[in-house]
Protein backbone atom coordinates (compact mmCIF):
# COMPACT_ATOMS: atom_id res chain seq x y z
CA UNK A 1 0.00 0.00 0.00
CA UNK A 2 1.42 3.37 -1.02
CA UNK A 3 1.63 6.25 1.42
CA UNK A 4 -0.24 9.40 0.62
CA UNK A 5 1.57 12.73 0.40
CA UNK A 6 0.35 13.80 3.85
CA UNK A 7 1.68 10.61 5.46
CA UNK A 8 5.10 11.14 3.86
CA UNK A 9 5.30 14.77 5.04
CA UNK A 10 5.32 13.73 8.70
CA UNK A 11 8.35 11.40 8.61
CA UNK A 12 10.82 13.88 10.10
CA UNK A 13 10.80 14.64 13.79
CA UNK A 14 9.98 18.22 14.78
CA UNK A 15 13.56 18.85 15.96
CA UNK A 16 14.72 18.22 12.38
CA UNK A 17 12.99 21.26 10.93
CA UNK A 18 14.95 21.79 7.71
CA UNK A 19 13.86 25.42 7.45
CA UNK A 20 15.77 26.11 10.67
CA UNK A 21 18.69 23.77 10.02
CA UNK A 22 19.39 25.10 6.53
CA UNK A 23 18.85 28.75 7.37
CA UNK A 24 21.73 30.79 6.02
CA UNK A 25 22.98 27.96 3.82
CA UNK A 26 24.75 28.84 0.60
CA UNK A 27 24.06 26.74 -2.46
CA UNK A 28 27.20 25.62 -4.29
CA UNK A 29 29.52 26.86 -1.54
CA UNK A 30 32.14 24.17 -2.20
CA UNK A 31 31.63 23.63 -5.94
CA UNK A 32 35.04 25.03 -6.90
CA UNK A 33 36.80 22.63 -4.50
CA UNK A 34 34.73 19.76 -5.88
CA UNK A 35 35.61 20.66 -9.46
CA UNK A 36 39.30 20.94 -8.58
CA UNK A 37 39.18 17.30 -7.50
CA UNK A 38 40.92 15.43 -4.75
CA UNK A 39 43.32 12.55 -4.44
CA UNK A 40 42.24 10.20 -1.71
CA UNK A 41 44.34 7.14 -1.08
CA UNK A 42 43.38 4.51 1.46
CA UNK A 43 46.33 2.57 2.79
CA UNK A 44 46.42 -0.88 4.28
CA UNK A 45 47.27 -0.74 8.00
CA UNK A 46 50.75 -2.22 7.50
CA UNK A 47 51.58 0.33 4.79
CA UNK A 48 50.23 3.17 6.92
CA UNK A 49 52.49 1.99 9.75
CA UNK A 50 55.52 2.08 7.46
CA UNK A 51 54.67 5.60 6.27
CA UNK A 52 53.21 7.42 9.29
CA UNK A 53 53.64 10.96 7.88
CA UNK A 54 53.49 12.69 4.51
CA UNK A 55 57.22 13.40 4.73
CA UNK A 56 57.98 9.66 5.17
CA UNK A 57 56.43 8.96 1.76
CA UNK A 58 58.62 11.46 -0.11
Amino acid sequence: MKKTASEMDDELRPEYDLRKLLKGGVRGKYIERYRAGTNVVLLAPDVAHAFPTEEAVK
